[in-house]
């Protein structure tokens, strides 16, 4: 390994990368420094070039290969690198695998101090492409090239934003994510309104038509599309007849006017223009020997690897232990996917969340599959989940919770652990977070199983299930 410094640049050259990190990069060491580098693999041999420095770490880009990592894989994406996902996807699928293992394990031991000698191998995912049921993509009339020119005329981009340019779109031509017809329709849309000089959208101005497109596709073949728009115009029913007239397969075409300054759909009027006003997803129950069936309206959450969110949902009620006595509390529970899944299973499900949308979908859905012994509230976790609710509805005697990535909050802890529950399992998309809050729970709780689970293949991301029990 050796040092080299100009008056512009520091190269250290022959570095070893070591191991796979956070945010999707890699780590090398040189001396006491730690030093992160995207897009590389662990083994590799490269010179680096630093262009961030700290007290005890750096940044830095590999500029040459003297050798490559027996770990490598061909991308499957000619993106790869530049858009700014799926970073691991130059990594072979096993090693993606154990580096996601080894980040859950680092996390719950280094932060939570937790005993993992139940940890179990990692669920992988069973498709590695297109495994994604929602994609959304944006018109900026700022693209990104990498041979930037800057006397050549800007024509705007339709894709995916570039990371750390609000404004800059890379042009996507094909996405390996989503099954079909996500690109065709995503590349029709793009002829069509440079045929007709259809203007995109000017973020810094606030101007222009075109803003975004959303896709959902779900395993019994329903397709949602969703065009967002920056103002009204004569041109919207034109367009969204020529999709509907090649696209057949869409079975939901939806249209947004959003003439606010931000991209959130959530306080919007999502119209619908052919088809249903929804699309439908399927799971198989938890014995197996029958079918869920979810109903998902524009602005459902729903999990994004439907194929992985079955055999996520199946783990966690394993671990639950649940019999027919049983009242489960689902927290955070979105449009009551997992209330819906463990409800055969139990005498009573509540399901609390604080999306009053959200809330309606989980209703609907238990409708929907002719569920009667599921009760849903909305609203602030810590305002719902008191003492006057639980004597209203039952002390729970397994309590599910699925919180976003930043975990949940303090209050919200000791109102799980004053409920005594006999088990806790705690699914999370950030074992960061997860070790965090349960360095509060173990005062009570002891850690079971664990269990992580691929859901996103080629990043760096991963779910994990934690079984809490009652010590």
């Amino acid at each position: 390994m050796k040092l080299k410094k100009t008056k512009t640049k520091q190269i250290i050259e022959q570095v070893e990368i070591l191991e796979a990190a956070a945010e999707g990069n890699c780590i090398a060491k040189v001396d006491d420094l730690v030093v992160f580098v995207p897009y590389v693999v662990p083994q590799d041999v490269v010179d680096l070039e630093i262009y961030k420095k700290k007290k005890n770490f750096a940044q830095a880009k590999a500029i040459r290969f003297h050798s490559h990592s027996p770990l490598r894989t061909e991308p499957m994406c000619n993106h790869f690198g530049v858009c700014g996902g799926c970073k691991w996807q130059n990594m072979n699928y096993q090693s993606q695998l154990t580096y996601k293992q080894k980040q859950v394990r680092d996390n719950l031991e280094r932060i939570a101090k937790a005993d993992c000698s139940k940890m179990m191998s990692i669920l992988p995912s069973a498709i590695q492409k297109e495994y994604r049921n929602k994609l959304e993509f944006t018109f900026s009339t700022k693209s990104w090239k990498q041979d930037y020119d800057k006397d050549a005329i800007d024509n705007g981009a339709f894709g995916f934003h570039v990371p750390g340019f609000f404004d800059k779109v890379l042009e996507i031509d094909y996405c390996a994510l989503q099954s079909e017809p996500s690109n065709a329709i995503r590349n029709h849309l793009r002829d069509y309104c440079s045929k007709r000089s259809l203007p995109y959208y000017n973020i810094r101005e606030h101007s222009g038509l075109m803003r975004n497109l959303i896709v959902r596709t779900s395993t019994t073949g329903d397709v949602m599309v969703i065009v967002v728009f920056a103002q009204r115009s004569e041109e919207i029913v034109p367009l969204l007849e020529n999709l509907r007239e090649n696209f057949p397969q869409i079975t939901s075409l939806m249209y947004c006017i959003n003439e606010k300054f931000n991209d959130t759909l959530g306080d919007q009027d999502i119209k619908c223009f052919a088809g249903k006003d929804h699309i439908e997803e399927r799971m198989t129950s938890f014995d197996g020997k029958g079918e869920l069936r979810f109903k998902i309206r524009p602005k459902t959450f729903y999990q994004t690897n439907s194929l992985q969110a079955e055999k996520l949902y199946h783990q966690a009620a394993e671990f639950a232990g649940i019999t027919k006595d049983d009242i489960v509390y689902d927290l955070y529970t979105g449009c009551g996917t997992i209330a819906n899944y463990v409800a055969s299973l139990s005498k009573k499900v509540v399901g609390i969340e604080y999306v009053e949308d959200a809330v309606e979908d989980a209703r609907l859905n238990s409708e929907f599959n002719n569920i009667n012994n599921t009760t849903f509230f909305a609203g602030d976790m810590a305002k719902i989940l008191t003492e006057e609710v639980i004597e209203q509805n039952g002390r729970p005697d397994v309590i599910i919770t699925d919180p976003p990535r930043a975990g949940m909050a303090e209050s919200v802890i000791n109102q799980l652990l004053a409920t005594k529950a006999r088990k806790i399992v705690y699914i999370s998309c950030n074992p960061a977070t997860q070790a965090r809050d349960l360095v509060l729970l173990q005062s009570k709780y002891a850690v079971g199983r664990i269990r992580p689970v691929d859901m996103f293949p080629h990043t760096q991301h991963v779910e994990n299930i934690v079984e809490l029990i009652l010590k």
